[in-house]
């Protein structure tokens, strides 16, 4: 199951009241102030993780408080502060207030560790109110209430290439045949519900990240289907490879489809289309692509883009389309 967005109330917890205590001892001619402090409350922190790929453990539990600190005690006995509750939560996480929408922290790298709801502080006990004029202070402190929030967890998901193309274009299955990702391949559109992110290997031992990315529809852009929960894992990729089914299964021509998936892209966020690219001509094993890929290319004769003709299906040019990501991103 995953998860894309989810909404919890976090809770630090409140610090341990001070204690109003006086030394009671044998042998002691004078006793005095003892009251310890109280222990802090434990925080809520979140913590980026590469291990965590969706935010679907956040939808069975959705509070999470840190433990109150224990009281201070007589005899200078303080409290110890509780130990932190830390939550794991995919990379490229976004952080908002549920309340008013202001960005708290964007967890866009590994290992970010944020306090989102800070534990109270312990109170101070009587022990600490001595002064030179009163040396029985009868006086302690409660112990200071946490932070309390509600917050939205939003995943945008972070990969060198991402695959935009329209449904049943081929994008699942060019994942899978040049990475070790396993995506849903099936012969109708919207196979893929979810963004699927592979590992490629390259030659020299460096690796990229390509992210499968669910087929878009037109007017994506004013979240006709599911245009915004698919279009904002677009946001964090950096360079884009659109994929254009080359025989026009579906009844489109590919250099339409070209122009319509810039347009959806640039309509979401400016800038978004005019980010480093590449064109995959996929399924050029079928009738009429060769004939397709000659108009493409000359309906895009003044673009600054690549076109690279494959098969996913068969495996055919596909060096030539790791080579060229690898390219993308050194650049």
């Amino acid at each position: 199951m995953f998860v894309d967005k989810a909404t919890i109330m976090v809770k630090g917890g409140d610090g341990g009241n001070g204690c109003c205590s006086f030394r009671r001892e044998k042998f002691v001619p004078k006793g005095g102030p003892d009251g310890g402090d109280g222990g802090g409350g434990g925080s809520v922190i979140l913590r980026s993780c590469t291990g965590e790929q969706s935010l679907v453990a956040f939808v069975y539990n959705r509070h999470y408080a840190g433990e109150r600190g224990p009281h201070g005690k007589g005899k200078n006995m303080h409290g110890r502060r509780r130990k932190d509750i830390i939550l794991n939560v995919p990379v490229g996480t976004v952080v908002t207030d549920a309340d008013t929408g202001e960005l708290i922290v964007d967890l866009d790298q590994p290992d970010i560790a944020f306090v989102v709801a800070k534990g109270g502080n312990g109170g101070r006990g009587n022990a600490r109110f001595v002064t030179s004029r009163n040396r029985v202070p009868m006086t302690c402190e409660a112990g200071y209430p946490g932070d309390e929030r509600l917050i939205t967890l939003e995943l945008k998901t972070m990969a060198d290439i991402g695959l935009v193309g329209f449904p049943n274009a081929g994008k699942s299955t060019l994942l899978g045949k040049i990475s070790s990702a396993r995506p849903k391949v099936a012969p109708y559109p919207f196979t893929t519900l979810h963004p699927v992110v592979g590992v490629v290997e390259l030659p020299d031992f460096k690796r990229l990240t390509v992210a499968d990315i669910p087929g878009l529809i037109d007017g994506a852009h004013d979240n006709i289907g599911l245009g915004h929960s698919f279009l904002k894992h677009i946001e964090r990729t950096h360079a884009l490879a659109f994929i254009l089914d080359m025989a026009g299964v579906d009844g489109r021509t590919p250099w339409s489809d070209f122009r319509h998936l810039q347009d959806e892209l640039e309509l979401y966020m400016k800038g978004l289309s005019r980010r480093p690219a590449v064109i995959i001509a996929n399924k050029m094993d079928l009738p009429g692509s060769a004939e397709n890929l000659e108009l493409l290319k000359d309906e895009l004769s003044r673009e600054l883009i690549d076109i690279i003709p494959v098969s996913a299906e068969r495996g055919e040019n596909l060096a030539t389309v790791i080579n060229k990501f690898s390219e993308i991103i050194e650049k």
